[in-house]
């Protein structure tokens, strides 16, 4: 019934902006992890950026100042505002979540929930 459901990516020039969505079905987005991850073709799966239920937010240093995360729970959704985007931002983008673990990135590999991806394209 769980479902995660990213949207929002594209094809953009470097220094554009881009708004992912993670639409959840059949879960309350809350509790402390609820996260984006990225992964490109032959790299390991890197932590972009996660918030918690009291609206702390963690960003990996090289999208600090142009990423935002951000929720709302009244539309159940999770968002990734990313700002002046770089070639090197290309990736499939997952959104992620798990109504147990106290932290999503201390926990990577016991996250239960994971959205589809979507593929985010940075030209030069």
């Amino acid at each position: 019934q769980v479902q995660l459901v990213e949207s929002g990516g594209g094809s953009v020039q470097a220094g554009g902006s881009l708004k992912l969505s993670c639409a959840a079905s059949g879960y309350t987005l809350r509790g402390n992890c609820m996260a984006w991850f990225r992964q490109t073709p032959g790299k390991e799966r890197e932590g972009v950026a996660s918030i918690d239920s009291d609206g702390i937010t963690i960003y990996t240093d090289s999208v600090k100042g142009r990423f935002t995360i951000s929720q709302d729970n009244a539309k159940n959704t999770l968002y990734l505002q990313m700002t002046t985007l770089k070639p090197e931002d290309t990736a499939m983008y997952y959104c992620a979540a798990d109504p147990w673990l106290p932290h999503c990135m201390d926990y990577t590999e016991r996250i239960g929930y994971w959205g589809q991806g979507t593929q985010v394209t940075v030209s030069s």
